[in-house]
C-alpha cells in the first residue's frame, strides 16, 4: 500500500485475467468431452477368433470393411478406383507400413481378397487382422 503525499495520483491498472482463466478451461472440456467420440471408427461386426494377438491401442491405419462393401481408410471414404491413393497418402506419414484391416464378418471372401490386392500394390509390408476376442467355455 502506498500513500500519495501531493502531486498527481497514478491509477495502478492490473489486467483482470480470471475471464480468460474460464474461457481456457470451457475449451479445456469441450476438447476432453469431443476427442473420444471424433477417435470412435467405423462400426464393423467383427469375427471372432481364439487365438489372437494384442493389438497396439492406437493404430496409425485401419481399413475398414462395412457388409455392403463401403470401405473406410483411418475415417475417409474409399472406393475401389481411389483406395490404393488413400492407402498411399495415409503411410506418407506413418511410422512404419503396417496395415490393420477391420473387415465385418458377413463380408464376402472375394472382396477382401481384391482389397489385398491393392495394399499390396500399395506397397504395405505388413497387414493385420482385426478380430474380437474369443472366450473359452470350460466344459
Amino acid at each position: 500500500m502506498s500513500i500519495s503525499i501531493g502531486g498527481e495520483e497514478k491509477v495502478k491498472s492490473e489486467p483482470n485475467v480470471v475471464p480468460l482463466c474460464d474461457v481456457l478451461l470451457v475449451l479445456l472440456i469441450i476438447f476432453m468431452v469431443v476427442t473420444p467420440l471424433v477417435q470412435k471408427g467405423v462400426d464393423v461386426r467383427l469375427p471372432v477368433a481364439l487365438n489372437t494377438i494384442a493389438m497396439p491401442d492406437t493404430p496409425e491405419v485401419v481399413l475398414a470393411m462395412r457388409r455392403d462393401g463401403t470401405m473406410y481408410v483411418n475415417q475417409d471414404k474409399a472406393t475401389m478406383d481411389n483406395l490404393q491413393t488413400l492407402l498411399e497418402e495415409a503411410f506418407l506419414t506413418a511410422s512404419e507400413k503396417k496395415l490393420y484391416l477391420k473387415a465385418d464378418q458377413e463380408l464376402e471372401y472375394g472382396q477382401i481378397v481384391l482389397v489385398i490386392e491393392v495394399v499390396k500394390d500399395a506397397g504395405i509390408e505388413i497387414m493385420g487382422i482385426i478380430t474380437e476376442v474369443k472366450t473359452e467355455k470350460g466344459g
